[in-house]
């Protein structure tokens, strides 16, 4: 009687690159330690590496993981969304504000106001940063909300393609 003993051979776990589409699991936690999103205890996010759905700071870190891994990150404070820049604290026009379709609106602070990209074709965000009368300008930051903030970025691999 023979037995074949010859190793049995398992398919090489498949690594993150640049361009990869990922399914993955992942948490995203500002200073305080709160989460800000996560996909646990629900569906898993899919996505394109490069295809700006991450920071590219996040999407550095996740390049060379592979299928099941799990990983914690820490990323200093603006590493994962920029800086703050004073530059991107604007006064916008109440005739402006009328114009895209809020006429009269009195504005709170934190208010998220979406605006129209210059070839129309996407949009950012703004948000209040104190209330104003209906008729005066409004003071909005163009930041991200986590710029100059550090994040904690936890991260499950599912699958790679």
């Amino acid at each position: 009687m023979s037995s074949d003993s010859s190793p049995t051979q398992t398919a090489p776990l498949v690594q993150i690159q640049s361009g990869s589409f990922l399914t993955l699991h992942y948490r995203m936690a500002g200073p305080d330690g709160q989460d800000l999103i996560s996909t646990f205890g629900g569906k898993p996010a899919t996505l394109s590496l490069g295809a700006g759905e991450l920071s590219p700071a996040i999407e550095q870190r996740l390049i060379g993981l592979h299928e099941g891994a799990s990983a914690t990150f820490e990323l200093a404070a603006g590493e994962a969304f920029g800086e703050r820049k004073a530059e991107l604290l604007q006064w916008v026009a109440r005739s402006l504000l009328n114009e895209l379709g809020r006429p009269g609106e009195a504005y709170q602070a934190g208010d998220v106001v979406q605006f129209p990209t210059p070839d129309g074709l996407g949009q950012y965000a703004g948000s209040v940063l104190h209330s104003a009368a209906a008729d005066a300008p409004v003071q909005f930051d163009f930041n991200h909300p986590l710029a100059g903030q550090p994040v904690t970025f936890e991260v499950h691999v599912i699958g790679v393609l």
